[in-house]
C-alpha cells in the first residue's frame, strides 16, 4: 500500500474505539514508527484487498480442477440466441 509518491488524501473516515483497542493501535503504530492514521489506513486497506482477492482467487479439489480446465478448454460452442441478442441496440441506444 505504500508508494513512493502517496495521493492527497482528502477524504475523513471516523471510527469509534474502546481504550484498549486505541492503546493497541497506538502501541503497534508506535512500533512501526508511523502515525496511528497511517497503521490503521494501511492495515484497513491490507485487509480489504485481501477480503476482494478472495473474489478472485479460489481452490479446487483435483477432481473438480481437472473438469474446470478442461471445460474452460473446450472449443466455443456457438448461441445463435445469444449472436441475435448481442448483435441488436441496446435498450440504452434505442
Amino acid at each position: 500500500m505504500a508508494t513512493a509518491t502517496r495521493a492527497k488524501r482528502t477524504n475523513r473516515l471516523n471510527i469509534r474505539a474502546t481504550k484498549t483497542e486505541k492503546k493497541l493501535l497506538e502501541t503497534a503504530a508506535e512500533r512501526q514508527a508511523t502515525t496511528v492514521s497511517d497503521f490503521v489506513l494501511e492495515s484497513a486497506c491490507t485487509r480489504a484487498e485481501d477480503i476482494l482477492a478472495e473474489e478472485k482467487h479460489f481452490e479446487l479439489p483435483p477432481d473438480r480442477w481437472k473438469a474446470f480446465v478442461s471445460a474452460l478448454d473446450r472449443p466455443a460452442q456457438s448461441k445463435p440466441k445469444l449472436r441475435k441478442l448481442l448483435a441488436e441496440p441496446s435498450v440504452l441506444e434505442r
